[in-house]
Order: C-alpha cells, then structure tokens, then sequence
C-alpha cells in the first residue's frame, strides 16, 4: 500500500467519525474547559466573566451550607450505597436459585426501575405523608393488633412525619433509593447464571452448605460485577438530585435533605453565580474521582478475573 493510498484511507476514516468527533468536541470538551475557566472567575451569565482567581473555592471553605449540603450528600451515600449493593445482590442470588417463574419476578424487581424519577418523587410524597401516608396507616394497624395482643389502651408508638422531621427526612430518602436497584439486580443476575456449575458441585464435595457457596464461589466469581454497580452507585449516589428537589427544593425540613447537587443548581439558575457553581461542580467531580479511585485500588485485593 502507497503511502498515498494509507492517507486517503486514514481521511476517509477520520471522515466518518468526524461528526463524532465534533460532537465530542463542542459539547463535551469545550463546556468541560470552559466550566474549569469559569470556576476561577465571578461570571453572572448575563455579564462578562471576570478572573479572581481562587477565589470562588475560597469562598466555598468558609460557605457554612455548602457543608451542610456536602455532608448531607455523603450521609446519603452512606447508607444508601451500601444498602443498595446488599439487596440488590441478595435478591439476584435468591432469584438464581430456580425459583418457579423467575421470569415473573425478575420483571416484577426491575419495573420501579423505569418510574420516572419525578413520578417516583410524587408517589414516595403520598406514601410518607405523616398524616395519611400509606405506612403510616400499615403502622398503625400494626400498633392496633399489638396493642390489642397486650391489653393497651393508648397507641404502643406512632408513625413519625418522614418528610416534616429532620431527624426521619434523610432515612426517607434512603428507603426512596432502594426502590430502584432492579437495574443492579438484572446485571447480578445475568453475572451469576455465568458462574460455572462445577464450580458449585466442587464446594458441596468439599461440604460446603448453601451460604458457604454464596461466599466462597458467587461472590468471588462476580465480583467484577460488583465492582462496577459500586463505582456506578458511587456516581450515582453523589449526584442524587431529581429526587429530593421535587420533594421540597429548599430541602425542608431545616435543610436536612438539601444535597450539594440541589446548591449547585440554585446558584447557577436562581442566584445567577455561574462561577460559584462552576467551582462546587468540580469539587463534586474531584470528590467522586478520589472516591472512585480509591474503591479501584481497594479492589485488587478482593476482585478476581477469570484470567488471573
């Protein structure tokens, strides 16, 4: 091949992922960059952008409800990560045990996945209504029986106002978090029925009980698997937004559910401080990329592959 013939080949290649290659350019790159620039400058949208410098994350050290909204995200992150991981992978391994229309189930664990998270927001509203909230109303026919049972006169306890009390707000929208780990349950269920089958015969030979193989062969046998839902529930966890704004976009009650995300938003659309945003947002990516890199290199210790 003349070395004409290898740069015509090389521009009719270029040519064809050129509109790919713009598209990544022009609306990845340069917001990318130019949010790096703007998180140096005080920029109002409507004004031109003026340099100060470091100023922006300066001010955010000393910005007493970026705290509470940073440590309100990774209270979340918490417990909902963790939570989700576990029961998304208990429910794979008991759907993988050949249960009778696992079809069924496996469609009936992943559908809340697909509510839109604005319906979803709209329906946990009605379901944790201190007042007339579906748990609540369970809760209290479950206090009534019991009360029953013990001759009790008065209530033996009382739902509390999920979304009215500080101290309930958070762990309310831990529970509204687990209603969606259908996605990570397909993903462990489609890892486990590739675990090889004499890979179990082997660990009853060796008397191993139905746990033991859990342990000793599932969970090693996907744990690439598992590798990726966390980082993707690390992401995702981070950014939680929709979710919690729809429920009350001043994080009501007393800020306890106000995440960073919801702070990043309100300074660069309601308070017009582009910039200021521009500099949360990168702390936000920072934030993650640590966090990511850190379960990455944790990891070598606990995740095997195959090829290994």
């Amino acid at each position: 091949m003349t070395r004409r013939s290898s740069a015509r080949r090389q521009l009719t290649g270029l040519a064809f992922i050129s509109p790919w290659l713009i598209g990544l350019g022009g609306l990845v790159l340069y917001p990318i960059a130019l949010s790096l620039y703007y998180s140096f400058c005080e920029y109002s949208v409507l004004q031109p952008a003026q340099w100060i410098g470091p100023g922006n994350y300066a001010d955010l050290f000393t910005d007493e409800l970026f705290w509470k909204a940073l440590s309100n995200t990774l209270r979340f992150a918490l417990w909902s990560l963790p939570l989700g991981v576990v029961l998304s992978f208990a429910l794979a391994v008991l759907l993988n045990t050949g249960v009778r229309g696992m079809a069924v189930w496996r469609t009936f664990f992943f559908l809340p996945a697909l509510v839109p998270l604005v319906a979803l927001a709209v329906l946990w509203l009605w379901i944790f209504n201190g007042e007339y909230g579906i748990l609540n109303q369970a809760l209290a026919q479950v206090d009534r029986g019991l009360g029953a049972l013990v001759g009790a006169t008065h209530p033996l306890f009382r739902g509390p106002g999920w979304l009215s009390d500080p101290t309930y707000a958070l762990s309310a929208l831990v529970i509204m978090s687990l209603w969606g780990v259908g996605n990570a349950m397909v993903i462990y269920l489609a890892a486990l029925q590739e675990v090889p089958e004499h890979l179990y015969e082997a660990a009853e030979l060796d008397g191993a009980g139905w746990l033991q193989k859990v342990r000793y062969v599932a969970i090693p046998s996907v744990s690439p698997v598992i590798l990726f839902n966390l980082i993707m529930g690390i992401i995702g966890t981070l950014q939680v937004f929709a979710v919690p704004y729809v429920i009350s976009p001043e994080g009501s009650p007393a800020r306890s559910i106000y995440f960073l995300t919801m702070y990043l938003y309100d300074n660069a659309f309601t308070y017009l401080r582009m910039g200021y945003a521009c500099a949360m947002a990168w702390i936000l990516f920072l934030l993650i990329l640590v966090l990511t890199y850190v379960a990455l290199r944790v990891s070598r210790r606990f995740v095997y592959y195959g090829g290994e």
